[in-house]
């Protein structure tokens, strides 16, 4: 606005204008009257728009062209104030992820309920496995067996692999790119097969050892078979070794040695029949008068009988020893009619010495799984019988079921008829070492009333001095009846029979 009163006083008439004042009024009139219609726009544009919003030195096309910028700058302005706020958008992304995170949190949910479900089929799957295992046990069933053992392995890698499903699950997976955690995932994944493997090696080295042993106890097994009158011509060339010279040679202590394994197992079988008998509620005394009658040779039992309180067990010993040692003077027990002792005797020997040391050793359980119809197991069969009468086994057991599997060839196993095999056992090798030694020990037994002579017997039960006469142990008293028998050596040495003493003047 300064601008424009500055021009209009340069334009106002000099003095040298004054003579041409006339001529120039007209033409000067008109062009007053157009500045002042220009000031006028001029001044409503800067009233419109103020010269701070504009350029001070532009010119009227700059003003005009910086009128519709800024009209279009409103207008813009505007525009964008109509569409939403940035703020409403962020708002429904935010609640889209919410909902997105409980859809995946729901679906592990959902998905760990079904994992813990197949878990508990999985345990129950094995439960089933193993009692299947057990029941392949008892009685043994080697098919049975094999098939429940590969089921029980089959749900125990299951459970294995839920496991690593579960870490999985929990862990929310493997990031991309970390190497580490996937090792150490695969190395859980692979130790479980790893070790399996490990001890798939080791009953591998079990199982060829355990073969070797089966082998040379089959080879023993064919020669104690071969020991009888009849034998063929394949168990002569698989018992050929045994016919070899034995460098070591039987000598009495170990004959002694033997006699107190037997003593031991007799006690031992002895004691268990005595609590089957108690617990099936026997008649213990009518049982021991029983006994008593046939140490006697007599029919009829007594009506008194000479066993104090608490020495029943001193005749049932006698009873199981009487039947067992019946025959033992011969070298089959009587089983069979070989007499190779005499006609090869040094021969017969070194096969019973050769026995005697292979099957020492031996279980006799597991020797008569291999042949069960050996010479042991021969004598095995005709002494259960003997010792176990039908009418006791039921007795004792309720069932005949023993004796159907012993009749069949078989042998049970149970604690009744394994503690029945140690005593067979022990006595069976004595009667081997017995028929090893030369000249063989002579066996007497003690009779029922005969006196008591310390240097062949021994008495089971300890009775005070004051009983003897003359300060003596034994003077006055008699055998009430045998308990198991003595042996004389060829070396002068006796092994003591065991009796049970009483009184001489209340027998």
């Amino acid at each position: 606005m300064t601008l424009f009163l500055v021009n209009v006083g340069a334009c106002r008439p000099t003095s040298s204008w004054k003579t041409s004042r006339t001529k120039a009024s007209k033409k000067m009139a008109n062009k007053v009257s157009n500045f002042s219609d220009l000031i006028q726009r001029v001044t409503a544009s800067c009233l419109l728009h103020p010269l701070s919003s504009g350029r001070i030195d532009g010119n009227i096309s700059d003003a005009r062209y910086s009128d519709e910028s800024e009209d279009d700058k409103y207008s813009t302005e505007d525009e964008e104030e109509k569409e939403d706020p940035p703020y409403v958008e962020t708002r429904e992304k935010f609640q889209n992820v919410e909902v997105t995170k409980e859809e995946i949190r729901t679906e592990k949910v959902t998905e760990m309920e079904m994992l813990l479900g197949e878990v508990f089929d999985a345990v129950s799957a094995v439960k089933t496995a193993y009692v299947s295992l057990q029941e392949a046990h008892c009685p043994w069933d080697q098919d049975k067996m094999r098939v429940a053992d590969v089921a029980v392995i089959s749900e125990l890698r299951r459970l294995g692999v839920l496991r690593e499903r579960f870490r999985r699950n929990v862990g929310g997976g493997i990031r991309k790119g970390d190497w580490r955690v996937g090792a150490a995932t695969l190395r859980e994944v692979v130790a479980p097969y790893e070790a399996t493997v490990e001890e798939l090696r080791q009953e591998v080295k079990a199982k060829e050892i355990e073969i070797d042993n089966l082998r040379e106890k089959l080879k023993t097994a064919t020669s104690l078979s071969s020991s009888g009158g009849k034998k063929s011509k394949s168990k002569r060339k698989v018992s050929g070794s045994s016919q070899a010279p034995v460098t070591m040679s039987p000598a009495p202590d170990v004959f002694e040695t033997t006699v107190s394994l037997v003593k031991e197992a007799s006690k031992s079988f002895t004691s268990l029949l005595l609590s089957l008998m108690r617990s099936a509620h026997w008649d213990i005394a009518a049982a021991v008068r029983s006994i008593e009658a046939a140490s006697s040779n007599t029919n009829t039992p007594t009506a008194d009988s000479i066993v104090g309180a608490n020495h029943a067990k001193y005749a049932l010993e006698s009873y199981v020893n009487r039947k067992m040692f019946q025959g033992f003077d011969h070298e089959t027990f009587y089983m069979d009619g070989s007499l190779s002792s005499l006609i090869h005797p040094d021969q017969h020997r070194r096969d019973c010495f050769t026995q005697y040391r292979d099957m020492k050793a031996m279980d006799p359980m597991e020797l008569l799984g291999i042949l069960p119809t050996c010479s042991f197991g021969n004598f095995c069969f005709k002494k259960y019988l003997a010792i176990v009468h039908p009418k006791m086994e039921e007795s004792l057991f309720g069932d005949l079921e023993q004796r159907r599997q012993v009749l069949a060839g078989n042998h049970p196993r149970s604690q009744f008829y394994g503690e029945f095999l140690g005593l067979a056992k022990a006595v069976w090798l004595l009667h081997l070492l017995t028929f090893s030694l030369d000249p063989p020990p002579s066996h007497f037994e003690a009779s029922k009333g005969s006196e008591f002579h310390p240097q062949y017997m021994e008495s089971v039960v300890k009775y005070s001095i004051s009983m003897g006469i003359g300060g003596r142990m034994g003077m006055g008293l008699v055998v009430g009846f045998p308990v198991s028998p003595g042996f004389k050596l060829g070396n002068g040495s006796v092994v003591k029979a065991r009796v049970y003493l009483v009184p001489k003047n209340g027998f």
